[in-house]
């Protein structure tokens, strides 16, 4: 009841539709560490958008509270076109603590990011069952070389290289490709739509997020400075005082339902409709 309450003040406040999209990994780490699958983004989120979405005057835009770790990259593009389709591309998203991986990609996607001094996105370099695409073949590189420029290495890299599948190389590639493209394409013809400088404005960003070789960690955190910085459009939480406080207040709220009960998911709209996963049901 508390949280609805704020989702139908932000709206009140806004003008403009509000959905929230929140993850329970944080705080279901027990349940992850016992093979718990479904508190990333995958395609059965599109169920909970096509609810929450249904009945809303579509024409007063959207603003996204978005908190996950990421997920499905197949999945994350295709809500991204659902929404931008949804919405006419009028979305703004609103991190307010973390938006990472595919979280940070739909973020992207949107005209504008919100975010406060504790809000962090992340890197956008694919994964491959949890190994960085880049590092992939980054070491099957530095493997060729040394292999080449040394042939006694071929013992101490063996074991390593046996490890990849015969394809694992040129899947990580076109992995590389798809989230690069993806991206610019929705940075040009969202945030940065319009503008003269986008080509340039895009690839710098995807220059710094996208290569694993800079961010160094696909955990790593990219504050609101540093997202600034980058060029994308980012709105400090701080300096809408009331803005600040619905969202907060609503980010709280969240985070004590998936604290205390058993929802490890929740999409939910500022007219209460809701899809919320919960361990071992959906309701």
């Amino acid at each position: 009841m508390i949280r609805r309450q704020y989702l139908r003040q932000l709206h009140e406040l806004t003008g403009r539709n509000v959905i929230i999209y929140y993850s329970g990994w944080l705080e279901k780490q027990n349940y992850i560490a016992q093979g718990m699958l479904g508190y990333e983004i995958n395609d059965g989120d599109k169920t909970g958008f096509m609810s929450t979405i249904h009945q809303l005057d579509r024409g007063l835009g959207l603003d996204l509270i978005l908190h996950t770790p990421g997920g499905d990259i197949a999945a994350c593009e295709s809500l991204v076109d659902y929404l931008r389709t949804m919405f006419n591309g009028d979305i703004r998203v609103i991190v307010p603590q973390l938006a990472l991986s595919c979280g940070t990609m739909i973020a992207l996607a949107a005209k504008s990011v919100v975010m406060g001094k504790h809000s962090s996105l992340g890197p956008i370099d694919p994964q491959i069952s949890g190994v960085p695409a880049h590092g992939i073949i980054e070491e099957f590189n530095q493997a060729k070389v040394e292999i080449a420029t040394n042939p006694a290495s071929i013992a101490v890299w063996q074991p390593i290289i046996a490890k990849y599948n015969p394809t694992l190389v040129g899947e990580a590639a076109k992995a590389i490709k798809w989230s690069v493209d993806m991206v610019n394409d929705w940075l040009q013809t969202g945030m940065f739509e319009g503008k003269p400088d986008k080509a340039d404005r895009s690839k710098r960003i995807l220059d710094e997020l996208g290569d694993h070789a800079l961010t160094l960690s696909h955990g790593r955190h990219i504050s609101l400075k540093k997202a600034r910085d980058l060029g994308i459009e980012v709105v400090a939480l701080e300096d809408d005082p009331d803005l600040q406080d619905l969202v907060l207040a609503i980010h709280h709220a969240c985070t004590q339902t998936l604290t205390e009960t058993p929802a490890f998911k929740i999409v939910e709209n500022h007219l209460g409709v809701a899809v919320i996963s919960v361990v071992g049901n959906v309701r």
